[in-house]
């Protein structure tokens, strides 16, 4: 039987020139395909644009593609690269609800002001230099939902991907005056002015929560064997500032793949997390479907061969077949090193990524187990030793 592992990498448009010309794209699947990859996440949604020429934002906003792709389509020049050498494509709407960065508001929301995400100064929703489309508005979720059923009608996609932008809202917003009178209407009083209020924040993740589900359906109408994955920050830290609820979505069997984003500078804080998220939110049910983020570059940082090699020995220790990198510019520093010790080590044999039907099944080996003490139960025993 062959290995099943998820070994994803991420491509951007920041700090990358992986998608500026189809020849570059075809070079880098191939590099990535010899590599031992399996899965790419190339960015489709970002800056009020998107990476392949969309007829809803030409109708809705008069800009079909990102300026600088003009004339190209790179999704499609991903997925019929990708697809060639045997990689699977999963789209990544990177900025999700996010309208703009330190751009107060853009493009999107001076065409759309009834989108605007509000504080509760009543000012236009920032934090961490992103500035918010309010996620908590039927039309606004409309939107997303359509610019990602778009994609899965019209590319020959493998999965779609959201990340810390979507499903997520900041939650410091829900203060605009028609979320006031959706909470008045349910509850006979006005929102709380404690935004961590306890049953506040769980009334707007909730909403996240249901507008994920109904676009999960909506996408597996159209074709059952789309992966649908998020990428969210960390719980429970996800959850009191950005509203993700992920150990909910993962309960109501919304989400196919998860990549929690465990973007630490040492080996011993990444362990540390993965230890807890096996532990807590994960079960011998749905460990099939975590894959985690992990951070290669970022800036001036790279990540060192140790620390990537001990990443991937943790997670397979736990029993986590799987792993996404962010970025793909990672790999080519210093004359493709950590392409060099991913291919000498962990990937030296190819992989088979799973289907639908492997990511919703316990791992074989715990499938398989008729002993008293499963490898589960021996798992659970060591997560919960003292360090």
């Amino acid at each position: 039987m062959s290995n099943i592992e998820i070994r994803g990498i991420w491509l951007t448009t920041t700090d990358s020139n992986v998608l500026s010309s189809q020849a570059q794209i075809t070079e880098a699947m191939a590099f990535l395909a010899e590599t031992g990859f399996n899965v790419v996440f190339p960015v489709v949604w970002n800056k009020a644009a998107t990476q392949y020429p969309s007829q809803l934002m030409r109708q809705q906003f008069g800009i079909e593609i990102n300026q600088q792709f003009i004339g190209r389509d790179p999704l499609a020049e991903v997925v019929e690269a990708a697809h060639e050498v045997g990689l699977k494509v999963i789209p990544w709407f990177e900025y999700g609800f996010a309208s703009s960065y330190n751009l107060n508001g853009g493009m999107l929301l001076a065409k759309k002001p009834e989108w605007i995400a509000r504080d509760i100064q009543g000012n236009l929703l920032k934090k961490n230099g992103f500035e918010w489309m309010n996620a908590l508005d039927t039309q606004v979720q409309k939107f997303m939902s359509d610019l990602i059923l778009e994609v899965v009608n019209n590319y020959d996609v493998d999965g779609i991907q959201g990340d810390d932008r979507l499903p997520a809202f900041p939650s410091e917003g829900g203060y605009d005056q028609g979320t006031r009178e959706r909470y008045y209407r349910q509850f006979g009083k006005n929102p709380p002015t404690n935004s961590k209020n306890k049953q506040w924040l769980q009334w707007r993740a909730d909403i996240l929560t249901q507008f994920w589900a109904k676009l999960y359906h909506q996408i597996k109408a159209i074709n059952p064997n789309i992966v649908v994955c998020i990428s969210p920050n960390i719980h429970d830290w996800a959850y009191q500032e950005y509203l993700q609820d992920s150990p909910t979505c993962l309960k109501q069997g919304i989400v196919d793949m998860i990549h929690p984003q465990i973007y630490r500078y040492d080996f011993k804080s990444y362990k540390k997390i993965i230890r807890k998220l096996v532990a807590e939110q994960f079960t011998n049910l749905n460990l099939p479907k975590l894959a985690p983020g992990i951070l290669m570059k970022l800036g001036s940082y790279t990540i060192s061969p140790d620390y990537l090699l001990q990443a991937i020995e943790c997670d397979r220790s736990f029993g986590v077949n799987g792993e996404v990198f962010f970025f793909y510019e990672g790999l080519r520093e210093n004359n493709n090193q950590l392409a060099k010790v991913l291919k000498s080590n962990f990937y030296t044999k190819s992989a088979t990524f799973p289907t639908i039907y492997d990511l919703h099944q316990p791992n074989l080996q715990q499938r398989n187990s008729s002993q008293s003490t499963s490898l589960w139960d021996k798992l659970q025993t060591f997560l919960h030793k003292p360090e």
